[in-house]
């Protein structure tokens, strides 16, 4: 039996639904221990940087990762300071990031409402997940680089792909005709 484990908040609906359309009946799974598979975003994923098998993009909640500032301010640490200040919910993917560009950054973590940290002088730029961008706009930001795409992934335990090979297998190739299907609408 596998123990499946899903994302609350904007995941938890098109992973249900999906689950579903495959055919698979995911109460009979979530009993008791750890978790064989679960659905996240890979943003989620990258934050974490668990070491998980993905051998599926579900091909939904699709969004970017997103360097973003004030309208206008197009250098990438948007500030004449030596080191940049980052508002974000993802701080291990800013720090690789400006570390990667050799940019020094100060990095300052926040859980909503992001896109007023440089309104109110609090940070420079933001890092955060942009689906339309129509909130960036209401609040004369844009984006200055994308850092990654972000969609769903089926996640797997590699220790419980060992184990319960089969089925996980199976789940997969049920998925993958969904994601299918669902893609040639």
């Amino acid at each position: 039996m596998l123990v499946i484990a899903l994302c609350k908040g904007r995941y938890l609906e098109p992973s249900l639904s999906m689950l579903s359309r495959a055919n698979i009946r995911f109460p009979d799974y979530v009993e008791y221990g750890a978790a064989d598979v679960g659905v996240a975003g890979r943003d989620v994923i990258m934050e974490s940087r668990a070491d998980l098998l993905q051998p599926l993009d579900l091909n939904f909640g699709h969004c970017r990762i997103a360097v973003a500032g004030p309208e206008g301010a197009h250098s990438i640490n948007g500030s004449d300071h030596p080191t940049v200040r980052v508002a974000t919910k993802y701080p291990r993917i800013t720090l690789d990031y400006y570390n990667t560009r050799g940019i020094p950054v100060e990095i300052i973590a926040l859980s909503g409402s992001i896109e007023l940290a440089p309104l109110i002088g609090l940070a420079d730029r933001i890092v955060d997940l942009v689906e339309t961008g129509r909130t960036l706009k209401e609040n004369g930001l844009e984006i200055v680089e994308i850092i990654a795409e972000s969609s769903a992934r089926l996640l797997v335990n590699r220790a419980g792909y060992q184990t319960k090979r089969e089925e996980v297998l199976g789940m997969i190739h049920a998925l993958e005709k969904v994601v299918q299907c669902e893609s040639s609408i």
